[in-house]
């Protein structure tokens, strides 16, 4: 009974959401308030100042280190939009001559995770969707655009995977070379079942979209491991639009002279390139360290510095006339809820609300415990729609538990892959979807059901790779 109270802040969030249809924001808040509710009550350890004080510091911490990111990244979208850079850049891919096989492939795990991964918050859509619209049939455009999103958890320049492995105590490289691993077999169903769409029927098709597939895996965990997330996404997206490229030019003729409206993707990838070798050959981030009680911020290793460096030469250009509005009326309720999510994470693992939780899944079997964290993962990005949010509420659990060494990545890495997956096919990401497609309530519930079969299915999927991955390391350990 117990421990069902002590879970009760969780499950106001799910209920708030799922059963109330209540905004993150709201929940988020509730489920704060509900902590901090029973901590004062006496129902998790005794509240102490000096343990609100640590709270309050990594939240504040990690809260920092997300905002860095998603302030100046909405700023960046605002601008893409009144530059018109992702309609030129629609235009210029329409013009490439990709048709049937080569047009899901470059789109799905080329085009479509490169702009994902270098913004996030579904702005690949915005190209995506009238390209894919202009190319099929609109209920299989529709479809495929959906696809595309969920299997992009490396989104806002690997933000969540940061996130996530400040929570979990590892470091970002170790967390995002093996959730390219648990996220490997979505990225072979995502391409398959795009195809499938199309109407290809081909098995030699198939068989060269899995290799392409298995190749951008190789690249993200290579890529994550020796130089982070945030740029991996990015680097494994582009490659697979270079061999597009380079197809279009041997195959079509295609002219590849890139939009130039579109600049500011370049200049985006340059800047963040430029940092990593800056940190690489001085080591800049360490000069300035922001330390919470148990969690640490690097701001000069954050991808946030190249975003502000991008944003300056588009305010110089273009002005900032009449942007504070706009970008505060985005802002506010991603910021907001997220800085509510990681509070009440804090709460939960500070004042020992995850004792008995993390004592029940340690005397779970790895064929059980693998599973229930892929099943809790995709509940909490599907849930609060962002996997920064899921890994908040979920990923303390995971670093409170039990594990050897090498187990505690594959664990943290399925809780990463299972809530970014879930989160991107979520219902906030169908209803952007929607309104870009200007669809009707038919379309929009037909979409849910498609997206929430592919949550599931990618769900099972993360469960089943990351539970071998757990046996193979258990045995061969």
């Amino acid at each position: 009974m117990i421990a069902l109270i002590q879970l009760s802040p969780i499950l106001l969030v799910i209920s708030l959401i799922m059963g109330l249809k209540r905004p993150p924001i709201q929940a988020a808040l509730m489920g704060s308030l509900l902590a901090l509710t029973l901590w004062g009550s006496g129902l998790a350890d005794p509240f102490v100042s000096t343990t609100l004080v640590k709270v309050m510091q990594d939240s504040g911490v990690l809260f920092l280190s997300t905002a860095s990111v998603i302030a100046p990244g909405l700023l960046f979208v605002i601008y893409l939009e009144r530059i018109k850079a992702n309609q030129a850049l629609e235009g210029w891919v329409s013009g490439l001559g990709w048709r049937g096989a080569a047009l899901g492939v470059f789109v799905v795990l080329g085009l479509a995770p490169l702009l994902e991964s270098m913004t996030g918050f579904g702005v690949s859509l915005i190209a995506t969707v009238p390209l894919l619209l202009a190319l099929l049939d609109r209920h299989v455009a529709l479809r495929i655009a959906l696809t595309g999103m969920c299997i992009m958890p490396w989104g806002t320049l690997g933000l969540a995977t940061v996130i996530g492995a400040a929570l979990a105590g590892l470091p970002a490289e170790t967390l995002g070379a093996w959730s390219a691993w648990t996220s490997a077999p979505v990225f072979v169903l995502a391409i398959n079942v795009a195809l499938w769409l199309m109407g290809q029927r081909q098995p030699l098709v198939y068989l060269a979209a899995s290799a392409t597939a298995g190749m951008f895996v190789l690249l993200l965990h290579f890529i994550s491991r020796t130089v982070g997330p945030e740029i991996a996404g990015v680097c494994a997206g582009g490659s697979v639009l270079l061999v597009g490229l380079l197809w279009a030019r041997v195959k079509q003729r295609a002219r590849l002279q890139f939009p130039y409206q579109a600049w500011p993707y370049l200049a985006l990838l340059a800047a963040i390139l430029l940092l990593k070798g800056l940190n690489s050959l001085f080591g800049i981030a360490d000069l300035l360290v922001i330390q919470g009680s148990q969690v640490s911020w690097k701001p000069l290793a954050s991808p946030g510095i190249a975003l502000l460096g991008v944003l300056l030469l588009l305010v110089a250009r273009e002005g900032g006339q009449q942007l504070g509005n706009a970008w505060w009326l985005r802002a506010k309720r991603p910021l907001l809820t997220i800085l509510f999510f990681l509070f009440m994470s804090q709460v939960l693992v500070k004042a020992g609300f995850l004792t008995r939780i993390t004592l029940g899944l340690s005397e779970l079997d790895l064929s059980v415990l693998s599973p229930l964290i892929a099943l809790f993962g995709g509940l909490s990005g599907f849930i609060t729609g962002s996997n920064v949010g899921g890994n908040a509420i979920v990923m303390p659990s995971v670093a409170h538990l039990p594990l050897s060494e090498p187990l505690l990545p594959i664990m943290a890495a399925i809780q990463n892959s299972a809530a970014g997956h879930a989160a991107l096919g979520s219902l906030p990401m169908i209803a952007l979807l929607i309104s870009l497609a200007k669809g009707t309530p038919e379309e929009e519930q037909r979409l849910v059901r498609f997206g929430f079969g592919l949550v599931i299915a990618n769900t099972l999927l993360v469960a089943t790779i990351g539970t071998l991955l757990a046996t193979v390391i258990t045995v061969g350990g």
